[in-house]
């Protein structure tokens, strides 16, 4: 009975292997720099309430969120940003950044080039993460999809 159920799983990982081997696309996972696993490293930044966010009027707010919106346009336009958004309430944990770089300096330089970080309406903490080198792609297929930008 052992023998029977490894052969069967044996036959069914054989299977299951040679169909994903069928729907590979190397020139796809070459695009994206995809690891053997289709995954790559990313850098994520959690966004928190800065600590000078009281210093600047309403009006002075929604200048400083007009730049933040259009630096991660920018940025995603680049290649650099491959996701990005708001939590839902009044947290101090505001979004998230996905970068796709290969270091926390490189993302912490391009974090810097947010207007908000700059006059301290927001602050970020960056973490390396691992995770589907498919995530690139997302931005083309988001803009087929959006009727009006944000």
């Amino acid at each position: 009975m052992k023998n029977i159920i490894i052969t069967l799983a044996l036959l069914f990982g054989i299977s299951g292997l040679s169909q994903a081997q069928e729907k590979f696309d190397q020139e796809l996972a070459d695009k994206v720099g995809a690891d053997p696993y289709g995954m790559k490293k990313y850098v994520i930044a959690f966004l928190y309430r800065g600590d000078r966010l009281n210093e600047y009027s309403a009006e002075e707010r929604a200048e400083l969120q007009k730049g933040h919106m259009a630096n991660i346009s920018r940025l995603a336009e680049e290649g650099k940003m491959v996701l990005a958004g708001p939590f839902f309430g009044n947290e101090d944990l505001r979004g998230l950044f996905f970068f796709d770089v290969q270091s926390i300096e490189e993302a912490q330089a391009l974090t810097e080039s947010d207007p908000s970080i700059k006059a301290g309406v927001l602050k970020m903490e960056l973490k390396e993460w691992y995770g589907s080198a498919a995530l690139p792609l997302l931005f083309d297929l988001h803009s087929k999809i959006a009727k009006e930008d944000i």
